[in-house]
């Protein structure tokens, strides 16, 4: 980038990154260390300009310092969000460099800037934690063609730059006000609720950014040493953890350490690692610095499949920064009391691994209700929500925080009156679960003494210590996929084998009813092929995929059979559509046992075969699939979706589902009639009978099992007490027969109305 011959890097980007350190150090105000840190990387890069950008709250990125260009344009002068070639790099997150930058479509030309001169122009990002905090430019009165070195100095002074920005050392002058970079003041982000509970406690970051003196690499020799020191121990500790025992097979925590032994040994990974490291960088600045790259690009992408592997490579990240630490930092890494972890994501093995006794909760910036996270919190009774924007940046470790899992919320410095009131109510939850405590062995029935059977939903082996907590009559829904999806490859036999076998052993004489696997729409694999269907849910999964790869569903039940020997075996196939597909499955099944018995393995003393009712299809019109089926479970999300034509997780068509409806309830009745007509036990799984005012309404309508997960069943089991049936079956009925012509408002707005005279106890409802 320089006008004559020479390079720039002979002046060298450690002695740049030392002139910026040593200007740190110098107490002025704060334009003119900023002014001056464009004057030091100008000088050490030969740019005849270089600018800082920085982003507004609004989007915009605002000029805040410059060598070269006219200084009354510095706060003056703002780019649109995208527009010009510093919103090129904005947009991209990525250097971009043009070698005659007024001839380029996209460049923007700013009069006041008095930039009419210059000719080519480089830009990179400012990252933090992988999000855009400005942009670092610089250009030069020659058409030049920027080296990868040149980019890559300016990238490491970028990396310098945010840590800068962010920390408050240069971000105090009035003109920066607005940035917003380090709070104070109380807040309150809305998120997502991904596992319920309520709690508070004080802030630990999972991933603190490296502070800024540590940033700048004295020896980078010493710097490489350390990296490779600590990426052996690494392996090492990845190692140890799956030879241990620890760790067993067929666990979450297995199948993920497997994938982190493969990237610890990639070679792009290191060798980005080890270029940061000689352009200046301490071995911690370095791991912080590829990994916002693998930020930027990643978090880009929609396919839940790398955005997955972005979580591994983040908890690897984290992973190496601990075994670089100092022996005083790995002191400090004992959690506090009731801590709540702050995370950009957590991976299922590592959320495992933290102290249960002090870890209350968990806060992340990403995350999903399908998470891996999010099914192991759910396990675990762990109160977690994501999709906090921008709150690595707002909230600091040692920050009181209270995290609501009912609502997403997520409460930063609370004021007094807010503590309070999450007090009172952290209070009556507590009281609420005592009372309940001594129901757990007492016979679940209604007001009336009718019996009911309530089971629980697990998906992990961690899952099945609350069975014993929570009274349930057993699993009626093991979904059987997690272990697929958190493996790079196909689980091996002997992995799903000792999983399901440890199942059973967990439940001891208590049923358990394994889902055979429901992969496709927003669960995918990487052994599975990835396809982008127009209507996932709709498309090639669970059994369509089994049987079109007869070789997955065949591995499954081979594994099931050998694991239920001399036990009983309850396997339940979902998505069926007709009743050809139930009937091939359960050849598959025969052709199955026969081979087991053939090659002398215990099996199982009794199988039953279980439909899953949820797809229309099988609701509406389900004696053949009944005369094939031991056992019924209705899939009610699933069904009631298909049923509605509205996705319930979709803000904008979420009031269109309601399972409390007269045509929807007139559905979920026809199909317990036709079950009990043939004599098949039926079962209700899912979030549906996990609410109590539901749980209520299906018992109305002549259900009598329904299967939730673990942290339902003593809200449902209180509901259930202060229902009487002899009312709200016939009143029910009724309204089902009036349908749309009963007025304006909704069934579910007049079964609260008329809870006493349909046999409701209101108070015994909690609708949250």
């Amino acid at each position: 980038m320089m006008p004559d011959t020479s390079s720039p890097n002979t002046r060298g980007p450690r002695r740049l990154l030392s002139r910026i350190r040593d200007l740190m150090a110098v107490h002025e105000d704060a334009q003119k260390r900023l002014d001056r840190l464009t004057d030091i990387i100008a000088a050490e890069t030969g740019s005849d300009v270089c600018s800082i950008y920085l982003v507004q709250p609004s989007g915009a990125l605002e000029l805040s310092a410059t060598h070269g260009l006219n200084p009354g344009a510095v706060h003056a002068v703002r780019l649109r969000a995208g527009e010009g070639l510093v919103g090129v790099v904005a947009r991209k997150a990525r250097p971009f460099a043009v070698e005659d930058a007024p001839a380029h479509p996209n460049f923007a030309y700013k009069p006041e800037t008095g930039e009419e001169p210059y000719k080519s122009f480089v830009g990179v990002p400012i990252l933090r934690g992988g999000r855009l905090v400005g942009v670092l430019t610089a250009q030069t009165a020659s058409m030049w063609l920027t080296t990868e070195e040149e980019i890559e100095t300016l990238q490491t002074v970028a990396m310098l730059l945010a840590e800068i920005v962010a920390s408050g050392e240069l971000v105090r002058a009035e003109g920066f006000s607005g940035l917003e970079v380090r709070l104070s003041k109380p807040e309150r982000l809305q998120g997502l609720a991904l596992s319920s509970g309520v709690v508070r406690g004080v802030a630990v970051k999972q991933e603190p950014h490296v502070v800024s003196a540590r940033l700048v690499a004295d020896d980078a020799n010493a710097e490489e040493a350390r990296l490779n020191e600590a990426v052996a121990r690494l392996r090492r500790s990845v190692d140890q953890l799956l030879v241990s025992g620890r760790v067993p097979m067929g666990t979450p925590s297995r199948e993920v350490l497997e994938t982190y032994r493969m990237f610890a040994h990639d070679r792009g990974w290191l060798s980005r690692l080890g270029e940061a490291i000689r352009a200046g960088l301490t071995a911690e600045a370095a791991v912080e610095r590829v990994r916002n790259e693998h930020r930027a690009r990643l978090m880009k992408t929609r396919d839940t499949h790398f955005q997955e592997r972005l979580h591994d490579l983040e908890d690897l990240a984290n992973r190496l920064l601990r075994h670089l630490a100092r022996p005083e930092d790995n002191r400090a890494e004992v959690l506090p009391e009731n801590t709540v972890l702050i995370a950009r994501s957590v991976g299922p093995a590592e959320l495992l691994e933290y102290d249960r006794t002090r870890l209350v909760g968990v806060a992340v910036e990403e995350g999903s209700l399908t998470g891996h996270a999010a099914i192991v919190a759910k396990a675990l009774g762990i109160p977690m929500a994501g999709r906090f924007d921008g709150m690595l940046d707002r909230v600091e470790k040692g920050d009181q925080v209270i995290l609501d899992g009912e609502f997403g919320l997520l409460h930063v410095r609370p004021s007094e009156e807010v503590s309070r009131a999450y007090d009172e109510r952290i209070q009556v939850l507590a009281e609420r679960q005592r009372a309940f405590a001594h129901l757990r062995d007492a016979p679940v029935q209604t007001a009336d003494g009718q019996p009911l059977t309530l089971s629980m939903n697990a998906g992990l082996l961690v899952e099945m210590n609350r069975l014993e907590d929570t009274g349930a009559a057993g699993v009626g829904l093991f979904r059987t996929e997690f272990q697929f999806m958190v493996a790079d490859t196909l689980p091996r036999l002997s992995a799903q084998i000792e999983l399901y076998r440890a199942v059973h052993e967990a439940a001891g004489d208590k049923p358990v009813v394994f889902r055979t696997l429901d992969l496709g729409g927003d669960k995918m694999t990487p052994f599975t092929p990835s396809m982008r269907e127009p209507n996932p849910a709709l498309g090639w999964r669970a059994l369509r995929m089994g049987l079109d790869r007869p070789a997955l569903i065949r591995y499954q039940l081979r594994a099931l059979l050998r694991a239920s020997g001399g036990r009983e075996l309850n396997v339940l196939f979902p998505m069926i559509s007709v009743a050809d597909e139930l009937a091939r499955v359960r050849e598959v099944l025969e052709t199955e046992l026969r081979l087991a018995r053939r090659h002398g393995h215990e099996t199982p003393d009794k199988i039953r075969v279980g439909l899953m009712v949820e797809t229309p299809a099988v609701a509406f019109a389900p004696d053949a699939c009944l005369e094939l089926a031991d056992f019924v479970s209705v899939g009610a999300n699933d069904l009631m979706q298909y049923f509605f034509a509205a996705d319930r997780q979709n803000s904008r068509v979420s009031d269109r589902y309601d399972a409390i409806s007269a045509p929807a309830l007139g559905l979920l009745k026809a199909v317990q009639k036709s079950c009990a007509d043939h004599g098949k036990p039926v079962t209700v799984c899912g979030e549906l009978a996990g609410r109590p005012l539901e749980a209520c309404v299906l018992a109305g309508l002549g259900y009598r099992s329904l299967s939730m997960a673990a942290g339902s069943i003593s809200l449902v089991r209180q509901a259930l007490a202060g229902c009487d049936l002899s009312r709200l079956t016939p009143w029910l009925e009724a309204e089902i027969h009036k349908g749309a012509r009963s007025g304006a408002m909704s069934l579910r707005e007049r079964l609260l109305c008329d809870g006493k005279t349909a046999g409701i106890a209101r108070e015994r409802i909690d609708q949250n």
